[in-house]
């Protein structure tokens, strides 16, 4: 009798093993609480949330507003529970931490084709297997990952710039231009700041509120990507001679030399998504779009993915991961959750079910082809098996991941389509999909 490991009952473990059992699968779960806490846990229970109690926005033309559309179209557990103890918070879907995760505990454990045995894991299992261990996997199971595939592509921390909406930039501030020669034309955009533009932002940036490390973040993992703010603070100019610096770059109207400028990288091939290059920051989310809607040409700037430093065990998963999400290293062990490369409750959900899917065709011989790009389930999954950009870093959901419909003009009805097609597309493929039709869901 086959038998499905999974290591780690978090958010994506918890998932995928429901949906394992739930096809008729014998499943091993894995998890080292209460033996061996993290740092960021307070009990033993199963999905349990540390830094939010909120699951995002259900409404049409929000981004969490599909994917949590796309998870009730699929028949998540997790989704499911969240519902059943959901507390008013508008359109957010936000839960009682404590019923929330004692309810998913209670449902996983009442399984019967589900074992579990409560002890850490310290190898990559012997496949069939998930691993969905988290940001915080503990290190004797990240250095047989670093082992397996090679150090240099698993990350100790997570330090990204903000992404902004291509469609969001003021295009008669804004300008296309590189420093160095040999980079392809277009790669950066260029928001430049005369002196007094730059002082306003300065002092701005140096008072903005920002976001206390949690007690498990060690602040000397970060010196090598320090946040903006801190560089900020050691020097009115010091700015300027680091990731603000003007060198290489003129006005391509009048010729004439800039004081500072704020780059900007192309995220993907399509020119949606631009990064700003240099500017990991621990500013709230909300002093992010204050301070830097303060930058020139970047006044309606829309905010896809904020920038952060915190502690964050990733891998490289366009350099690791198979299109299935299995680790090109070890054919059967499957990989899930934030550890692949994706941020937020509901992605970890969604990438431990497709796991779990994937896994369940490949024990029947059978063949799952990818969910559509159209679709959160499969932009996510392309995103963390295929991205171009390097360096590779988490991502969660956002439009910008979907493939463009510029033909639809108004940003609400673009978002709405969006939502629309999304839907359609993924209720399509799982109609076509024999190996997501689970047994009864109660």
């Amino acid at each position: 009798m086959t038998r499905v490991a999974v290591v780690g009952a978090g958010l994506a473990g918890a998932e995928a093993a429901w949906q394992l059992a739930r096809r008729g699968l014998d499943v091993d779960l894995f998890e080292s609480r209460p033996a061996v806490m993290t740092p960021a846990h307070q009990t033993a229970d199963f999905a349990e949330l540390v830094c939010s109690n909120s699951l995002g926005s259900t409404a049409v033309g929000a981004a969490k507003g599909l994917l949590i559309a796309e998870l009730d179209a699929a028949g998540s557990l997790i989704v499911r529970v969240a519902r059943e103890h959901a507390v008013a918070a508008g359109q957010a879907l936000a839960v009682d931490r404590v019923t929330f995760a004692r309810r998913v505990t209670e449902l996983l454990t009442a399984e019967p084709r589900l074992r579990l045995i409560r002890r850490a894991v310290t190898e990559l299992p012997d496949p069939p297997a998930i691993v969905a261990t988290g940001p915080l996997t503990l290190p004797p199971l990240a250095a047989a990952l670093a082992a397996s595939g090679g150090a240099e592509h698993l990350h100790f921390y997570d330090a990204t710039s903000p992404i902004v909406a291509g469609e969001s930039l003021n295009p008669e501030i804004v300008f296309a231009a590189n420093r160095r020669d040999g980079e392809a034309a277009g790669d950066y955009l260029n928001c430049p700041l005369n002196e007094e533009e730059y002082q306003r932002f300065y002092e701005a940036l140096i008072d903005a509120a920002v976001v206390t490390p949690h007690g498990f973040e060690d602040e000397r993992v970060f010196e090598a990507c320090m946040p903006i703010e801190q560089i900020a603070r050691r020097g009115r100019d010091t700015l300027r001679y680091g990731p603000m610096r003007p060198v290489g770059l003129r006005d391509p109207r009048t010729g004439a030399r800039f004081y500072a400028v704020v780059q900007l990288r192309r995220e993907n091939a399509a020119g949606d998504l631009w990064n700003l290059v240099g500017f990991q920051t621990r500013m709230t989310f909300g002093e992010q779009r204050r301070v830097l809607r303060l930058i020139p040409g970047l006044e309606n700037a829309e905010f896809l993915r904020y920038g952060v430093i915190h502690r964050n065990t990733y891998i490289d998963g366009p350099r690791l991961l198979r299109p299935d999400l299995s680790w090109r290293a070890r054919p059967g062990v499957r990989l899930a959750g934030q550890l692949i490369g994706v941020e937020g409750y509901l992605e970890s959900t969604a990438m431990g079910l497709l796991a779990a899917w994937f896994t369940a065709a490949e024990v029947a011989g059978q063949k799952l082809d990818p969910p559509p790009e159209t679709t959160f389930f499969g932009s996510l999954l392309r995103y963390v098996t295929g991205a171009e950009t390097t360096p590779f870093a988490p991502m969660n959901a956002n439009f910008g991941l979907l493939p463009p419909q510029p033909e639809i003009r108004g940003k609400r009805i673009r978002k709405q389509r969006y939502h629309e097609r999304g839907l359609a597309d993924l209720r399509a493929w799982l109609q076509a999909s024999a190996v997501s039709q689970e047994k009864s869901f109660d």
